[in-house]
């Protein structure tokens, strides 16, 4: 199991569930804290299932064709339970795939390096100010504090980018002899 379990149990926790309720709720709602995939939360969903942590049952609303309902069992709970200590007492380090570029920044010249990493912060920006306007959740202080989390990261990537960027910009307007 891991968060992505923590996840969707979680979200049982509150009402049971079809599989499409959920993904809207996620992507609605919890966009900005998952990456989960509708995919991946059915495939969860039915381990989940066959482990006797969620049960399945069918519903039937008029002439709409039947859809699977998915409530958390006592199983559920307590694996619930678990993965919420658990992950509330890991303190994980951020792995950023964009570093690896920053390893060989200096084999691109100056300029392209530094508009390349332009494109990246407006990149930045646009996902910080989608999380500002993220539907605020008054009942929920626990999506308020992920969602902020998520936004002081983004701050903070943002400030360190543009400093970069400044710096590289100090570079090229260094003549050959000052670099050295």
């Amino acid at each position: 199991m891991d968060e992505r379990s923590l996840f969707l149990l979680g979200i049982l926790m509150v009402q049971s569930a079809h599989g499409y309720q959920i993904n809207d709720f996620i992507e609605k709602n919890l966009i900005q804290v998952t990456d989960m995939k509708k995919a991946t939360a059915y495939a969860l969903l039915e381990r989940m299932s066959r482990s006797g942590l969620v049960t399945v049952h069918s519903e039937q609303e008029g002439n709409r064709p039947p859809r699977k309902v998915y409530s958390i069992t006592s199983a559920g709970q307590e694996q619930f339970y678990s993965l919420l200590r658990q992950n509330l007492m890991r303190a994980d380090l951020p792995i950023y795939r964009g570093d690896i570029g920053l390893l060989f920044l200096d084999h691109l010249p100056g300029q392209e390096a530094s508009a390349n990493l332009q494109l990246r912060l407006a990149h930045l920006r646009n996902q910080l100010d989608v999380l500002r306007n993220a539907v605020q959740h008054h009942r929920s202080p626990g999506i308020a504090l992920s969602i902020e989390h998520r936004m002081l990261h983004l701050q903070l990537e943002v400030d360190w980018l543009t400093r970069v960027i400044e710096q590289l910009r100090d570079t090229d307007a260094q003549t050959p002899d000052e670099r050295s």
